[in-house]
């Protein structure tokens, strides 16, 4: 049959990226206390295609990414897109995964259980030199924050408001998801729950009051809890639903250790 993607293109106008976008697919990702864990990802995945190609072939994007779905590790999702740009003949390939990660969680003093989602994806590009390789982890969690202005001016009480933050992680070893997670809920006022009993809301709310935290107490505290698990970049941003203002409060920041040996 007639390959009209293999055709010449006379235009000569070379695309950075062509290929198959919100792909619904169920995955298989590590669990560091179940080994694995079966969800559902978004799929985004692309290659470059060079001026003189008129199209590229879709349907090897799936058939190479269905090979490793059941088992798309950290480890295994750059092996997935080198594949990708060799099948299909090209200098770079680019892929992104997006997924909900789940956790048991036990409440702080009923130990009562329930399941906490957190959203998270890999995104990667990858080239013909082991330097044009680059793998992040994005992870979103949500917790609690309390503000110390409302805490310190006020005769009882303090506003508080639910939270996310969001860190960017450069790939360098191997490490567990769920290690990030607890490294952030720790730099909250608090953790969020899924299921909380009377004496576990008592807990929580007296446990946020006593750690107030700023949007940008957030983000110092969550920078210098990943610089200690020696990432060699990673960003953080944290963003607070705020409770009594009609905006959200928001801070941003990065850390590069090529560029902080330099200073």
């Amino acid at each position: 049959m007639r390959d009209i993607q293999n055709e010449e293109d006379t235009r000569e106008i070379p695309l950075q990226k062509v290929g198959v976008k919100g792909v619904k697919y169920p995955v298989t990702v590590l669990d560091k206390n179940h080994k694995t864990q079966s969800t559902t990802a978004t799929v985004d995945l692309f290659v470059n295609l060079p001026h003189n190609f008129k199209g590229t072939h879709m349907s090897r994007f799936i058939e190479v990414f269905h090979k490793y779905h059941k088992n798309i590790t950290m480890q295994h999702f750059l092996e997935m897109l080198e594949e990708i740009r060799k099948k299909l003949d090209s200098q770079k390939a680019y892929g992104k995964i997006s997924f909900p990660y789940f956790m048991e969680k036990k409440a702080p003093v009923s130990a009562s259980e329930g399941i906490m989602e957190y959203n998270c994806s890999y995104e990667a590009e990858v080239g013909s030199k082991i330097e044009d390789r680059k793998f992040y982890i994005n992870i979103q969690v949500p917790v609690t924050s309390l503000c110390p202005c409302s805490k310190a001016i006020s005769q009882y009480g303090a506003h508080n408001q639910r939270s996310f933050v969001r860190v960017k992680l450069l790939y360098k070893d191997f490490f567990w998801i769920e290690d990030v997670i607890e490294k952030i809920e720790e730099c909250a006022s608090s953790p969020l729950y899924s299921l909380l009993k009377r004496q576990d809301e008592k807990f929580v709310t007296e446990h946020a009051y006593e750690n107030p935290r700023f949007v940008e107490d957030i983000v110092r505290e969550v920078y210098l809890s990943l610089k200690k698990m020696n990432f060699t970049w990673f960003s953080v941003e944290a963003e607070n639903e705020e409770s009594i203002h009609y905006h959200n409060a928001y801070a941003y920041t990065e850390y590069n250790e090529y560029k902080e040996g330099l200073n």
